[in-house]
């Protein structure tokens, strides 16, 4: 199994990125597959999670409303779409999957152990 994040960069606060995570070597619809952020000092924390399956949806309440976690079957990637950025969005941005075993909720909360990838740093200047 391998997971590859892309889309990461510099953005002005209020600004959009698009993050991507390509995944090789399992079948989406077995597993939760989510988005989870380190910052500077800071713990690792989960972002956003969607469920293969059937799409379900979780996010934190960091972002909620600002951000979207959606799948492209075609291309077998996660995509994160991240809008009115605010600086307290600058971290690594790390992609992760499990076996669905529980809610997406729940599993995103644990976090989500199996897989991890290499992250891509956002940074977002105020």
């Amino acid at each position: 199994v391998q997971l590859v994040e892309s889309g990461g960069g510099l953005v002005h606060a209020g600004g959009s990125l698009r993050l991507s995570c390509e995944a090789s070597g399992l079948s989406l619809d077995n597993y939760v597959i989510g988005w989870f952020r380190q910052a500077p000092g800071k713990e690792r924390e989960h972002v956003s999670c969607i469920a293969g399956k059937d799409g379900d949806t979780y996010y934190s309440d960091a972002v909620k409303g600002r951000f979207r976690i959606s799948i492209d079957r075609d291309k077998n990637t996660i995509n994160l779409q991240m809008n009115n950025l605010k600086h307290e969005d600058t971290a690594v941005y790390y992609c992760a999957a499990d076996y669905y075993t529980a809610t997406t909720e729940i599993m995103c909360r644990r976090p989500l152990s199996a897989y991890w990838g290499q992250g891509t740093q956002v940074t977002v200047s105020s």
